[in-house]
């Protein structure tokens, strides 16, 4: 067990007031020269230097393609055009709970990271004391006693020789354990923005589809009403109108499945935005709303602007300066402290100098048997830096998975829209001519039933595939990262007063 040096007891004795040689028999050169020697020392650490491990990038991404291009506006969601949007966004930066507890939690790092550190560095302390003493005379039977009086007042000085880089090392790993924390932080505001525009985009998609689904059901309550008449007129058989009144329900059965996704996706907003549950405001509809340009960026610039990637380096720094701490716990460890304060009997002459007193020691530590303790601590730092290792190459290769991934939804998305909308062109003739068959008696209205139907479900594919391509957009901003996490997390530390949200459309 390590023995623990103490400021009032140390364990060599003051040196004399001669000054030339202290009691133990060390002498000031000595002790001057031993403190050079562990300055020189101190230059060193024991344990891995980090550096940041070789991973093989791609020079490209595979799927790009010419579209891609440098964004100068680092608020890509503002490209939009839709100002609800923007103030959705802002307000999620200031009020998200997620966001404030990352806050948070950079500050306790901050505060380890300042105790980490001030182990290398004197530690000062002040004492005081007041006694008063009654000690009974040699005779009971006298009643004789004497009563002394002892004033004290000292400063006290406690430092380790950091020879072998063991606090270093080790506030080495409390500034990266620091600097993760914060690249979680913007990991955090990475994922709460574009969250709030995800959920916004699929909330007009759903409003969009709700609209469609509404308007059709008016449609089909129409064409009901017709085919009743039809037949009580004895122009068609029933068959028309219970043709007419399955497809005016199953426009009706979609109203309900809608309006309930369309209340989560508001809830789930909310939350983002740091409220309770309510209704959320809407802006331009979705057909309207500008697509941002697609950014541009290297495979190897992932390393630089991903704030998951970096965060994972920062937590590999971490674990290769505990390989040092643990390895430098093999090494003797030297403590010194001193004391310089003064006694006496007398409170008016305690501050004079007859009362002065001081003593310096130095303790020294030396493991010599620990049954494998240091070795197995060793052991288990080197194999958690193996850990942070592989889960830093692991994001790295997600990163560029989720980027190849947005790039491949991106393109065939805006692929399927092109080939949809020219879809619902081809169902929307398809029904007028289907009518227009049927009123001239040509077909039957189960021609103009399954042109209905068909017209239907293309405009409702169709509203999805707007919202898809979208969320692609939405989400390859989210893989490349960029510039746009700082202007977010200024945003996301100003003071601002908190806007209120527009009412629900």
């Amino acid at each position: 067990m390590r023995k623990q040096s103490n400021a009032k007891n140390p364990p060599y004795p003051p040196f004399s007031k001669g000054g030339a040689r202290s009691a133990g028999g060390f002498s000031r050169a000595s002790i001057s020269a031993a403190l050079l020697a562990a300055l020189t020392l101190a230059g060193c650490a024991v344990g891995p230097d980090y550096q940041r491990p070789d991973v093989p990038i791609p020079t490209q991404w595979r799927l790009a393609d010419g579209e891609m291009r440098t964004v100068a506006s680092p608020g890509w969601w503002r490209q939009f055009q839709d100002p609800v949007l923007d103030e959705l966004v802002e307000i999620a930066l200031r009020e998200n709970k997620d966001l404030k507890i990352a806050s948070a939690r950079i500050e306790e790092y901050l505060g380890r990271y300042a105790i980490t550190r001030a182990d290398q560095f004197p530690q000062l302390g002040a004492d005081a004391s007041a006694d008063r003493t009654r000690t009974p005379g040699s005779s009971t039977l006298s009643g004789n006693s004497t009563i002394s009086n002892s004033f004290q007042a000292a400063g006290l000085l406690a430092f380790e020789l950091d020879l072998f880089g063991r606090l270093r090392r080790a506030t080495e790993a409390a500034q990266a354990d620091l600097l993760a924390t914060e690249e979680a932080r913007r990991t955090v505001i990475l994922a709460l923005v574009t969250g709030v525009a995800s959920n916004y985009v699929q909330l007009r998609s759903l409003d969009r589809q709700l609209d469609i689904s509404r308007r059709t059901l008016e449609t089909r309550a129409e064409s009901l009403r017709i085919a009743r008449l039809r037949f009580q007129a004895g122009l068609t058989s029933e068959l028309d109108v219970r043709q007419a009144e399955a497809e005016y329900q199953a426009a009706a059965v979609q109203i309900p499945q809608l309006e309930t996704a369309i209340a989560q996706r508001e809830d789930a907003i909310s939350l983002l935005l740091g409220r309770n549950p309510n209704a959320i405001a809407r802006g331009r509809p979705l057909d309207r709303l500008d697509q941002p340009p697609v950014p541009a960026g290297l495979p190897s610039d992932l390393l630089e602007r991903r704030p998951d990637i970096r965060q994972a380096e920062q937590q590999l720094v971490v674990a290769n300066a505990n390989i040092g701490v643990a390895r430098a716990a093999y090494f003797p460890t030297i403590s010194l402290t001193g004391l310089f304060g003064y006694v006496s009997p007398e409170l008016d002459d305690l501050l004079q100098g007859p009362s002065r007193t001081w003593n310096f020691g130095g303790g020294l530590s030396v493991p010599i048997f620990t049954a494998g303790k240091i070795a197995g601590q060793v052991q288990a730092a080197e194999a958690v830096r193996q850990q942070a290792l592989a889960n830093y190459e692991k994001t790295i290769q997600t990163a560029f998975g989720e980027v190849e991934d947005s790039l491949i939804a991106l393109r065939k998305g805006q692929e399927r829209l092109r080939a949809q909308q020219a879809q619902t062109e081809s169902y929307r003739r398809y029904l007028k001519l289907a009518k227009l068959r049927y009123d001239n008696g040509y077909t039957s209205y189960l021609e103009v039933v399954d042109a209905e139907r068909n017209l239907f479900n293309a405009e409702l594919a169709t509203a999805q595939n707007q919202g898809d391509v979208l969320l692609a957009l939405i989400g390859l901003y989210k893989a490349l990262g960029g510039g746009w996490i700082e202007q977010a997390e200024r945003t996301s530390a100003s003071p601002a007063k908190v806007a209120s949200a527009p009412p629900a459309s």
